[in-house]
């Protein structure tokens, strides 16, 4: 569903499984904010007052009107690679940070909770297998998309697959394909 700028009494109603007089209980009150449209003075609320409200009373939230976690850790012990990474994805409109090994990214995943990770498989120390190892045996990291990209040839990728990689990238690659793969595991 793609986002609208005002909702209706009915389409709140529905979003909070109460009835329609509840809705306008609510706004007539001045719990939830909302505006009457000329002529036949039909109410309509803004997203931005109705998740205000929700938030204000404890209700869920539905996913639609949640923002979009665009961040993503890049992690890659050759710098270059990284820098490059982080470059074409930040043009695709994604925040980016960067770690140059497994012991980091695990800091930095605790902290910043992206997204989505791109994982280098070779790196000195926790390399990329073991780390993938460690982030899906942990729950808290269950909705975690990772994308390896690696030099490796085609079994080892498959074996990071096996892992629990969503998707692979082989390097060298094309800027188009991994912005292409980055935004499908982001959707």
């Amino acid at each position: 569903m793609t986002k609208v700028k005002s909702l209706t009494t009915g389409d709140i109603a529905q979003y909070c499984d109460v009835n329609l007089r509840t809705v306008i209980r609510w706004i007539d009150k001045g719990s939830l904010q909302g505006y009457k449209l000329p002529g036949r003075g039909n109410n309509r609320v803004t997203v931005d007052n109705f998740v205000a409200f929700l938030k204000e009373n404890n209700m869920p939230i539905p996913a639609e009107f949640l923002p979009k976690n665009k961040t993503i850790l890049i992690v890659d012990d050759d710098k270059n690679m990284g820098s490059a990474i982080k470059r074409v994805l930040k043009k695709g409109g994604f925040e980016c940070d960067t770690a140059t090994n497994g012991f980091l990214a695990g800091s930095k995943l605790m902290q910043q909770k992206p997204t989505l990770m791109t994982l280098d498989l070779t790196m000195p120390g926790l390399n990329g297998f073991d780390l993938l190892k460690h982030l899906r045996a942990e729950e808290q990291f269950a909705d975690l998309k990772i994308l390896v990209i690696s030099a490796l040839k085609q079994d080892r990728l498959d074996d990071a697959i096996a892992l629990g990689a969503n998707a692979v990238l082989s390097k060298p690659f094309k800027n188009d394909d991994l912005l292409s793969l980055v935004n499908e595991l982001t959707q």
